[in-house]
């Protein structure tokens, strides 16, 4: 299939029908040739990074919106704008694959509308780019209910935090101390010319200055390396699993963090929830290459009563069900799936999990409360209310004005996260 096709599909598929970027991304794919898979991605995340300033665009050189059947036609003119906004393509092989994606998509008819229109907007693109970003949705590229709430949230910070959500994301490596130290894994990286950065605190992570494919990584296939993201990394350092401990990863999918705790203390025995049968497969598929043991169950973590009738945990890791937030430059489709009538949704739904998960964990036990959201609803607010309403809980590490550790997008370039780290009176 023409590239140019594929992309105008996929974001018809998240943009209209709601469908998450994963899914759509990956089986678009498979309808492409491979070396053409990283375009594909580019073309994609950029449309839906600035999707109100190309929409501002469009409206401005159509007549009349293309709907019903031709729907998907509206979102090729998308595809078309972006690679002449903010890709090197040469403009004329931009317009020319753009317009011969309407002989893919069984419309060849439109061939003249679509050259017309993306000719248009070469001829005005200065005073098009510029009426698209006289709006805060075209000049920051998110929609009003979440400017609104990051303004509220971080009046000094939300310029930032949208800069950080628009840029593309770097590609962080989790380095498995069974194998090798990260410096030693660093040597190994050098040797093969790529560059990396450490970080501060994730002591296993490696930033690779220049993202690679995970074959191109030395020992990959044998676990020797995962790719994950630093702030997710700060998990296990928070948690600090220790030898013979009975640990629970609650919300576990995709099981990175569950891989992550075996690595670094071999000598426990941990449990990975999930809800999502589908997702829970890429546990499995993570430990067996990582060559890891974990009991792995498709749990509803607000009903323990119903998959557990072990002993008390020593520690869980409740990685809650949160907006993500934090992680909108790596799954920028976020911005326009989310709602804001989300956020109360998914606070319910965490103090649901986070009491439940609180009944089994034993006295003098640490569980750590983490999401990918940068949400007070959902962060320091959840922890809040919880210390108030729990008498034997203690918060560790921070203070109970400001509870647990918000980092924004874009700390020593990491995705936003949250952290807050309690423990059960004895």
């Amino acid at each position: 299939m023409n590239v140019r096709a594929a992309a105008a599909k996929v974001v018809y598929q998240v943009v209209d029908q709601g469908q998450s970027l994963s899914n759509a991304l990956p089986a678009a794919q498979q309808t492409i040739r491979d070396r053409d898979h990283a375009l594909l991605q580019e073309i994609c995340y950029g449309v839906l990074r600035w999707l109100p300033r190309l929409e501002s665009i469009t409206n401005q050189l159509m007549d009349k919106p293309l709907k019903g059947k031709q729907r998907v036609f509206h979102h090729l003119i998308l595809v078309g704008l972006y690679q002449l906004g903010y890709m090197r393509i040469p403009a004329h092989a931009a317009v020319a694959e753009t317009v011969n994606a309407t002989k893919n998509l069984k419309k060849p008819q439109l061939r003249g509308l679509l050259n017309a229109v993306l000719r248009n907007y070469q001829r005005q693109q200065e005073a098009l780019d510029a009426q698209a970003q006289s709006h805060d949705a075209g000049r920051y590229g998110h929609p009003g209910w979440l400017l609104k709430l990051l303004k509220e949230s971080y009046p000094q910070q939300f310029e930032a935090i949208v800069d950080a959500n628009n840029t593309k994301a770097p590609m962080w490596l989790r380095v498995n101390r069974r194998h090798h130290t990260r410096d030693e894994y660093r040597e190994l990286l050098n040797q093969a010319g790529i560059e990396t950065d450490i970080h501060p605190e994730a002591q296993d992570a490696l930033r690779l200055l220049a993202p690679c494919d995970v074959s191109k990584l030395p020992g990959f296939a044998d676990g020797w390396v995962s790719v994950q993201d630093a702030a997710a990394q700060l998990s296990v350092e928070y948690l600090a699993p220790q030898a013979g401990e009975l640990i629970l990863d609650c919300c576990a999918a995709p099981g990175g963090k569950t891989a992550h705790i075996m690595e670094r203390q071999p000598d426990t025995q941990v449990v990975a929830i999930d809800c999502d049968e589908q997702r829970l497969a890429r546990v499995h598929e993570n430990l067996q290459r990582l060559n890891l043991k974990a009991q792995v169950l498709c749990a509803d973590a607000r009903y323990p009563q119903q998959w557990w009738q072990g002993e008390q945990f020593d520690r869980i890791l409740l990685d809650a069900p949160c907006s993500a937030t934090g992680v909108i430059r790596r799954h920028p489709d976020i911005k326009w799936l989310r709602r804001a009538d989300d956020i109360d949704a998914l606070a319910l739904l965490q103090t649901e999990i986070v009491d439940a998960m609180w009944q089994q964990l034993k006295p003098g036990g640490t569980l750590v409360y983490a999401t990918c959201s940068i949400t007070p609803q959902e962060n320091c607010n959840q922890v809040k209310a919880f210390l108030t309403r729990t008498a034997d809980a203690e918060l560790i590490g921070s203070d109970i004005e400001q509870p647990g550790r918000q980092i924004l997008p874009g700390e020593h370039d990491m995705d936003g996260f949250y952290y807050a780290v309690i423990r059960k009176a004895q």
